[in-house]
């Protein structure tokens, strides 16, 4: 049964990977995609695979895109590797019944790991951690994609809110609005004749800005309504 402890390794890089996949689409977010195209952009060059659809020729012509691609797929090669390195250690260590006890066991603790990042805050509260730090680079300090600002697809768009004086947004840190953001992403505020770009997380509207934000477009009627 010792042989099992070779599967905890592996197990971590996948939390590790589904972490950096979460990150990398938050980051191609940032440049204007789409929650849906970002996750699996991003998945898909972690991975190597699925790599080739219209979507991608939009991130490879893009600066900003493309480097986030290429970390992930730098990072897909190294994580690949060390998951399938640490997996076969443990099979080539095991006999018997054995094999199949450390078969159940993976396959539990990836289910485990995906019921967990799909029903847990956890995942959230590292998209904000993410999204807070990523905003930080220079990365994205240049505006995002007109094409990608404008386009329409899906439910998803561009809208921008003025915030009252009744707003129960006022004041408070936008990483609080973000949290209630499940597929949107603040674009800018435009105060007066001023445009903060991608504001940072711990940025404080004031009455009368507005909020210039691309998601869902259900989503943010919800939440704004």
């Amino acid at each position: 049964m010792s042989s099992i402890y070779f599967l905890v390794p592996t197990l971590i890089a996948i939390i590790i990977s589904m972490l950096i996949v979460r990150a990398g689409a938050i980051a191609l977010m940032m440049t204007g995609m789409s929650f849906d195209q970002a996750k699996f952009q991003a998945l898909s060059a972690f991975s190597g695979t699925g790599f080739t659809t219209r979507e991608a020729e939009r991130v490879v012509k893009h600066a900003q895109r493309r480097k986030i691609i290429t970390w992930l797929m730098i990072l897909g090669n190294a994580g690949i590797v060390t998951m399938i390195v640490t997996a076969t250690s443990s099979f080539a260590n095991t006999k018997g019944l054995e094999v199949g006890v450390n078969a159940l066991f993976l396959m539990f603790g990836i289910w485990l790991i995906y019921f967990i990042a799909k029903h847990s805050t956890l995942t959230r509260y590292w998209e904000v951690f993410a999204r807070k730090h990523l905003a930080r680079l220079k990365l994205f300090d240049e505006d995002a994609a007109v094409d990608e600002m404008l386009h329409i697809t899906e439910g998803y768009g561009v809208v921008r809110i003025q915030l009252l004086e009744n707003s129960i947004f006022i004041g408070k840190p936008l990483a609080e609005l973000n949290v209630g953001l499940l597929k949107s992403f603040i674009l800018g505020i435009e105060r007066g004749n001023e445009w903060h770009p991608v504001p940072r997380s711990d940025m404080k509207p004031k009455i009368g800005d507005f909020l210039v934000i691309y998601g869902q477009l259900d989503d943010l009627a919800d939440h704004f309504s």
